[in-house]
C-alpha cells in the first residue's frame, strides 16, 4: 500500500466538504404586506356575519305564537310551496 495515494484520497474528501457560510449577512430591504380594499371589505363583512345570530328569535317567537293560536298548514299547501321554491 502506498502512503502517497492515501494522502491524495484524503485531499479529495476534504475538497468535498461544505464551505462555511457567512452568517453576518443582513438584508437591505424590508418585507411588507398590503391588504387590498376588497380584502378589507371581506374582513368587515366577516365580522358583521359573525356578530349576527344564527337564529332570528323574533321570527321564531312569532311562529310559536301563531301555532299556539291554532295556525296550521295543509299538506297540499306545503307541497305546492316546496315545488315553487325548487322550480327553475
Amino acid at each position: 500500500m502506498r502512503i502517497d495515494s492515501m494522502n491524495q484520497v484524503s485531499q479529495v474528501y476534504r475538497m468535498n466538504r461544505p464551505k462555511k457560510i457567512n452568517t453576518a449577512y443582513q438584508a437591505s430591504f424590508n418585507d411588507s404586506v398590503e391588504i387590498s380594499q376588497l380584502g378589507k371589505d371581506i374582513q368587515i363583512a366577516k365580522k358583521a356575519i359573525g356578530a349576527t345570530p344564527d337564529i332570528r328569535e323574533d321570527k321564531v317567537a312569532a311562529m310559536k305564537a301563531a301555532f299556539a293560536n291554532g295556525y296550521s298548514v295543509s299538506d297540499n299547501d306545503l307541497a305546492d310551496k316546496l315545488v315553487e321554491s325548487f322550480a327553475i
